[in-house]
């Protein structure tokens, strides 16, 4: 055989079938999450009320939000930041730590583990709306079960700082069977062997679970954390639909809300505005993140 047959017998035939598999998913992600994200960042830079061309006015409205006192837009953004802030805060250790310790209990398997394993998971199969038209009825003050079992006559929903916990209580139960899922699976390939190592050399439960269990799942750890700060700097359904008088709203108004407000809210759309406020939430998000994988990753070395 000549040299010119084996280099066409050997050459490899471009195979099309790989692309028109992924091709949706390109498409889809392009359209909804590219383009828009391009569209936004481009947007923060102009005056626009998205009825009319944008008119660009290059770091006007970043140096209105970031640093123009008498501006409205300011106080919005570094109040609703300050909120959104908070929410992180009051959310985030506990939806960590709880799943953390009922994944350890359940992976005992105590009597009736696969039972528990589904009612705690099972919120977070629920939309945000039914999520918190349940919770409006439970917290509600007259007819709510919280009130009606306890005797309490607590407005839960109208007075602070009743609301601020209304909202980590509906969250926490919505969100926290993710993460024990996920810890479950984690605690399921630790090595036995070690675990009974250090049992041997007297180590009590509770350093065998610092000491030895969380080394072993720190991964999914990081995972769990960024992921967990990064959806609740997303904070928005809750108090959007949990709130329904306006005075106790506004107390517990996010960055989202008002990013929606300006957008799509009453009057004229201020959506350069807006667009400049979600590329800095983004942007806070993303350096946020950056530094706990950092600080988690040189705490794992």
């Amino acid at each position: 055989m000549s040299s010119t047959a084996i280099a066409k017998t050997g050459r490899k035939k471009f195979n099309l079938t790989p692309y028109i598999f992924i091709a949706p998913h390109v498409i889809l992600f392009s359209v909804f999450l590219v383009i828009p994200l391009f569209v936004g960042v481009y947007a923060s830079f102009t005056k626009w009320n998205i009825f009319t061309p944008p008119v660009w006015v290059g770091l006007e409205n970043y140096k209105t939000i970031l640093f123009n006192t008498e501006s409205t837009l300011y106080r919005q953004f570094w109040s609703g930041l300050g909120r959104t802030v908070l929410f992180v805060i009051l959310c985030v250790p506990p939806q960590i730590i709880l799943p953390l310790l009922f994944a350890g209990l359940l992976t005992k398997k105590p009597f009736g583990s696969s039972f528990f394993r589904s009612v705690f998971y099972m919120p977070t199969m629920f939309s945000i709306s039914s999520a918190m038209l349940a919770w409006l009825f439970i917290f509600h003050r007259q007819f709510g079960l919280i009130n009606r079992l306890l005797g309490f006559n607590i407005a839960w929903l109208s007075e602070q700082p009743y609301l601020w916990s209304a909202l980590v209580t509906t969250t926490l139960w919505w969100c926290l069977g993710t993460n024990m899922i996920i810890y479950i699976a984690a605690f399921a390939g630790v090595d036995t062997s070690i675990i009974e190592a250090s049992e041997i050399d007297g180590a009590s439960v509770p350093q065998r679970f610092w000491y030895v269990t969380l080394p072993s799942i720190r991964f999914p750890l990081t995972y769990t954390i960024v992921t967990t700060v990064i959806q609740q700097f997303n904070i928005y359904g809750q108090p959007l639909m949990l709130t329904t008088e306006a005075k106790p709203r506004e107390s517990v108004f996010v960055l989202l809300i008002y990013i929606r407000e300006l957008a799509f809210g009453t009057g004229t759309p201020i959506a350069g505005m807006a667009s400049a406020m979600a590329t800095l939430l983004g942007l806070i998000i993303g350096i946020i993140s950056l530094v706990q994988l950092r600080l988690l990753q040189a705490q794992s070395r």
